[in-house]
């Protein structure tokens, strides 16, 4: 075995490497979620109720399935609506790029660019503008009148 060969065992060890820490990773977490189980079960079995936050990601997940399933269907009318202006910046641009110019040329690629540009440009001024709220000033309650 000559000293170069050596190097031909690098790209081996490292991808073996890779695996086993990936495993370890998976078995790590494996074991941290079968902990959690036990400790949710042995909590039930005592007669007390886990609370929510035991598991945090869960309801993480659940309420971000909420939150989507809320803005689908508000959104959906703006989507269509971007949609449709996309579809006609892009007819109209390939009217550019056949009709105006038949001979092609860099004219009818930047004619056909052009007004794709534009539809973008006016279906963004259908997008509804998300300012964040701006936190207000703590009111202070009223002084009472004075009695005297």
């Amino acid at each position: 075995m000559e000293p170069h060969d050596i190097l031909y065992f690098i790209p081996i060890i490292s991808i073996l490497g890779v695996f086993t820490i990936a495993i370890t990773a998976m078995l790590s977490k494996m074991r941290m979620r079968e902990l959690k189980i036990r400790e949710r079960i042995a909590m039930i079995e005592k007669g007390l109720v886990p609370p929510p936050e035991v598991d945090p990601a869960g309801f993480d997940r659940a309420m971000g399935r909420y939150d989507r399933s809320e803005r689908r269907g508000r959104y959906a009318v703006g989507r269509h609506r971007r949609a449709g202006i996309m579809l006609i910046g892009v007819g109209l641009g390939l009217m550019v790029l056949r009709g105006a110019f038949p001979h092609g040329g860099p004219a009818s690629a930047g004619g056909f660019l052009a007004i794709l540009g534009l539809a973008f440009l006016i279906s963004s001024l259908f997008e509804p503008s998300y300012e964040s709220p701006r936190p207000q000033p703590p009111s202070t309650p009223p002084t009472p009148p004075s009695t005297e």
